[in-house]
């Protein structure tokens, strides 16, 4: 006797797995958003993928700058981006300024 699989089990059980990744991600995010720098902003963590070339373009740029590290690149491209493309925040603008005016070693 063979059994058969219910399919709406199996929907259930796929729906079940999404809901905990969910919430996974939003615990997750939580805990991120506790975090605060030194100048008291808050902080979260970011996962992203990005072309090997982009990878590799950023890997030599930070070879070749030691004042420089991935967050402070991430930021002020993320920062860059934002501004140019008419973000009004006044806190993305004060990044996308120290990212253009940073002094070595800061």
């Amino acid at each position: 006797m063979q059994l058969k699989s219910n399919p709406v089990d199996g929907i259930a059980r796929a729906a079940a797995e999404v809901a905990d990744a969910d919430r996974g991600a939003r615990d997750h995010l939580s805990r991120c958003l506790g975090r605060d720098d030194a100048s008291g902003a808050a902080r979260i963590s970011l996962e992203a993928e990005v072309p090997e070339a982009l990878f590799d373009g950023m890997r030599a740029f930070l070879s070749s700058r030691p004042e420089w590290d991935q967050y402070r690149v991430i930021t002020s491209a993320l920062a860059g981006f934002l501004f140019q493309n008419g973000c009004s925040d006044r806190c993305v603008a004060q990044h996308y300024l120290n990212g253009l005016f940073m002094k070595p070693g800061e």
